[in-house]
């Protein structure tokens, strides 16, 4: 029974990642609460790592093992370190010359956040399409 949950977990949260990846950061008034808030990308970034874990520890069953949820689990761990090291990194902390390993692992993701954002809607689409494919 968990799969299934899991299952609507990962296509809702990498839904809503991709979303909020493709639209970015908006301070402005009009924009919508989801992309505001850095608690919520924060949240919304724990979430797509544990469900894109989750994933490949339970896929959906009659499936296969561990490639029957690849595409959707590596879309959602990489989701969520882009959620929490790139984008609210980004902005509340000032970022030194003196970057670790997480801050160059969040800006080399921040660089390809568009593209990652229409990998998660793709995915998310066809995975909720077709359940029991090969990778998705």
């Amino acid at each position: 029974m968990i799969q299934f949950q899991l299952y609507f977990l990962s296509i809702l949260c990498n839904s809503l990642a991709g979303y909020v990846l493709f639209a970015g950061k908006d301070d402005s008034e009009k924009a919508p609460f989801l992309l505001k808030n850095s608690t919520f990308h924060l949240v919304l970034g724990i979430l797509c790592t544990i469900t894109g874990v989750l994933k490949l520890l339970a896929p959906i069953p009659y499936n296969v093992i561990i490639l029957g949820d690849l595409f959707p689990s590596i879309g959602g761990i990489t989701a969520g370190l882009l959620l929490i090291f790139g984008i609210y990194r980004q902005d509340n902390y000032k970022i030194t010359d003196t970057q670790g390993a997480m801050d160059k692992l969040g800006l080399t993701l921040l660089t390809f956040r568009k593209p990652i954002a229409v990998f998660l809607f793709a995915t998310s689409i066809l995975h909720f399409l077709f359940p029991r494919a090969w990778l998705l």
